[in-house]
């Protein structure tokens, strides 16, 4: 295992050294879970992803202190949308045990003895949170010996109980979810296996410009799909009739495949495309050649042949970083481009990261979860982390693993 970008405290450490025995931990985990209107859970992976941490600490005769954000409730102003107390009753269930929900509790008042669990209420209620005030951070920080961020999915943004408390703790370490991304990342970036291939696919180049730029200096291949594809074939002068792309972005799209070039890597463009009149469940799909797309067509997956080449790539890649299905998946005869890259990411011998709602939900549909080395619980902090920004949670952590 390479090492990693940032050297951080770990809580795995602590909790084998014996140092949270009889302490306060508190833990920011990302319970931010979907609900439906009735306010039922209807999807729980994160609240599982979290459990590892809270166990740990458990077992190690800590007084554990959970919380996280829920949605975007304004600050100050409690609704029940808003409340954890769902979140509360899954981790009861989970497990099997009471997990008492404390509300207003940035000032204390509440106990919590070496053994058990309790969740704060949502952090986010909390008046300064999202404007990491050093006031409620030091609040917070109070409660407790030991401080856990085991929130990737927060990871980008420097809030009260993702930044500032990490610098008024009496000791902050990453939990096992944040480490675990952290080795991965670095493992897929800071020191990769060649060649390295990158797949970023979506609606829009413009959203994942600085991405496919910042990649560009560091991977061997970088496969594009969705609009942006689109987008890169319009700069190759291919018709690409009335398909999703940003003209605009042509230049910005060639100058990211010279770049490539000049160094030896590439851009590959697809060679076929599949293509229909409409973006329907009914519509017809229909493959062409990349440069027979008609004016009324749309280009809605990549063709069998491209996906084919570009299965070849996979197969004899060393690091493969996935962010985005290659077409319209979520329909079954726009889904095959995505469906053969997804069957060979799962076996290709190469360390595999993927990351974004999307590429989870495609990952789901196909069944490979168990085949993908490392997928990422960030979108945002994903995606930034591959822009080669740092992230405020990993830079406060890796500053106090220096005291």
């Amino acid at each position: 295992m390479p090492e990693s970008l940032f050297k951080v405290k770990r809580l795995t450490d602590l909790a084998q050294s014996g140092q949270l025995k009889g302490k306060r931990v508190l833990i920011r985990a990302d319970l931010n879970v979907p609900q439906d209107e009735a306010g039922n859970i209807t999807e729980d992976t994160r609240i599982r992803a979290s459990m590892p941490a809270v166990q740990m600490c458990l077992d190690a005769g800590a007084a554990v202190m959970v919380t996280s954000h829920l949605g975007r409730p304004t600050e100050g102003q409690f609704k029940p949308e808003d409340s954890l107390a769902p979140v509360a009753d899954r981790i009861a269930a989970l497990l099997n045990r009471k997990v008492p929900l404390i509300s207003d509790w940035v000032d204390g008042g509440f106990e919590v003895s070496p053994g058990e669990i309790v969740l704060l209420e949502n952090c986010r209620l909390n008046v300064g949170e999202k404007k990491n005030s050093d006031e409620l951070a030091k609040k917070i920080a109070a409660l407790c010996d030991v401080y856990v961020n085991d929130a990737f999915g927060t990871a980008h943004r420097a809030e009260a109980t993702t930044y500032g408390v990490a610098k008024f703790a009496p000791i902050a370490c990453a939990g096992p979810l944040m480490a675990a991304e952290l080795d991965a990342l670095s493992r897929a970036l800071a020191s990769p296996k060649r060649p390295l291939v990158a797949i970023v696919a979506g609606s829009k180049v413009s959203s994942k410009l600085t991405i496919l730029k910042a990649l560009s200096e560091k991977v061997d291949e970088l496969i594009v799909g969705g609009g942006i594809a689109n987008t890169f074939m319009l700069a190759k002068g291919l018709p690409i009739g009335k398909s999703l792309a940003e003209p605009d972005l042509v230049d910005e799209a060639r100058e990211i495949m010279e770049l490539m070039e000049k160094r030896g890597a590439h851009v590959p463009i697809p060679e076929d495309v599949v293509v229909a009149n409409e973006l329907s469940p009914l519509a017809r799909a229909n493959r062409v050649a990349a440069d027979q797309v008609a004016e009324d067509d749309m280009i809605l997956d990549i063709g069998p042949k491209t996906a084919a080449r570009l299965s070849i790539m996979l197969a004899h890649a060393g690091t493969i970083v996935w962010n985005g299905p290659l077409g319209v998946f979520e329909i079954d005869q726009f889904g095959g481009g995505t469906k053969m890259l997804a069957a060979a990411i799962a076996h290709s011998p190469a360390f595999s990261i993927a990351g974004g709602g999307d590429t989870l939900a495609a990952i789901a549909k196909y069944g490979i979860e168990n085949q993908v080395d490392y997928i990422s619980t960030g979108g945002g902090a994903f995606l930034e982390f591959l822009e080669g920004k740092t992230l405020p949670a990993f830079a406060v952590l890796a500053e106090r693993a220096k005291d």
